[in-house]
């Protein structure tokens, strides 16, 4: 059973933004990006209470940079919407097992020890983060 509803456009949204965000990081780097997607369209804070599809979410005023790439813009592939859908599905994994939020600092530099949540860990350029509440937010 599917973590959330979505279309095939909201698939490939999805995919095109794992794209956008983390194509240096591989697979499992573009996968944890889909978790937090789909961790925020599940999550039941009050931040995210009126977000309950991946359109919402992505399309979110100020929530990803990767909407504004030429690598969002562009259609996904077979792969990367393979990709996504394993996310909406069932794939999950630490640090995105139950992160809201992810950045990437920067080559060389340290995660924040907070960043609208507590820090949940790293891979490779980006830091996730985690509500204060997994039990509040039942994610």
């Amino acid at each position: 059973m599917a973590r959330c509803s979505f279309s095939t456009n909201e698939l490939g949204m999805l995919a095109r933004l794992m794209r956008a965000e983390a194509v240096g990081e591989g697979v499992f780097g573009m996968q944890l990006v889909g978790n937090v997607v789909i961790n925020r369209v599940v999550a039941k804070c009050n931040e995210f209470k009126n977000q309950r599809t991946i359109t919402k979410v992505i399309n979110a005023k100020n929530a990803f940079d990767g909407t504004k790439s030429k690598l969002y813009k562009s259609g996904a592939t077979a792969k990367e919407r393979k990709y996504a859908l394993r996310c909406i599905e069932y794939w999950r994994a630490d640090p995105a097992t139950y992160a809201l939020f992810f950045y990437a600092p920067g080559k060389g530099k340290k995660c924040k020890t907070k960043f609208y949540g507590p820090y949940a860990g790293r891979f490779k350029n980006h830091c996730f983060y985690r509500p204060t509440s997994t039990k509040k937010c039942k994610i």
